[in-house]
């Protein structure tokens, strides 16, 4: 979730590498973006039973095979 979070700081701030002066600011901007998204997913619900990664790769081949054949 840091990866995504620093990304996504790094994105909107045009920068891949933050300057000495901005470095705490981009630190804290990663840090507080990664608790947000911490907090979003330990917050969301679902009533959906877990996805089978075998199934959803079947579905997906005969899906690709209806398309193409």
């Amino acid at each position: 979730m840091r990866n995504a979070a620093l990304q996504f700081v790094r994105k909107i701030s045009g920068a891949t590498k933050p300057s000495k002066a901005n470095e705490a600011a981009f630190e804290t901007a990663v840090t507080e973006v990664t608790a947000s998204c911490q907090r979003l997913l330990a917050s969301m619900v679902t009533t959906a039973p877990p996805k089978d990664r075998e199934v959803e790769a079947m579905k997906a081949k005969e899906r690709s095979r209806r398309r193409f054949a």
